[in-house]
């Protein structure tokens, strides 16, 4: 497999992320009627675009596009590694501010006891951010 294969096989693995990250929390707002805390908004705020952007770089093979995504997933890795902080934590949850009408730590769903909405989305994140880093290493001797 070439380099460009390899490079479009990630941009589309980050894609896939993406959409299903943005499908997921829709079905839970939408079909599930869990409505979003604020910090849940900030985290579609950072994911959906990514949804757009990585679809846009697929059909356009666009590597460089993963400098955007860097930025908006690695900004995405902090928000909810924070909020499952704050739902999972003692510490961080009696000392976290007051979140709007939801609060941020409630757990609409606790699988396993540790999965909650923050968790899948600081793991589709961190999947974004480390496929863009990929990519961007391994687009860096490419003409501009």
């Amino acid at each position: 497999m070439g380099k460009k294969d390899q490079r479009e096989n990630m941009i589309f693995f980050a894609w896939a992320v993406a959409v299903i990250a943005t499908l997921g929390s829709l079905y839970f707002s939408e079909i599930k009627q869990y409505e979003p805390c604020e910090l849940c908004w900030y985290q579609r705020i950072l994911m959906y675009p990514q949804a757009i952007l990585l679809g846009i770089a697929l059909v356009k093979k666009d590597y460089k596009a993963a400098i955007y995504t860097s930025v908006l997933s690695g900004m995405g890795v902090l928000l909810s590694f924070y909020h499952y902080l704050i739902q999972k934590v003692d510490f961080f949850s009696a000392y976290s501010p007051a979140c709007g009408r939801v609060p941020c730590t409630g757990e609409y769903i606790n699988w396993a006891g540790f999965v909650t909405i923050p968790f899948l989305a600081f793991i589709a994140f961190t999947l974004i951010f480390s496929v863009s880093l990929i990519l961007l290493k391994q687009s860096k001797g490419d003409a501009q």
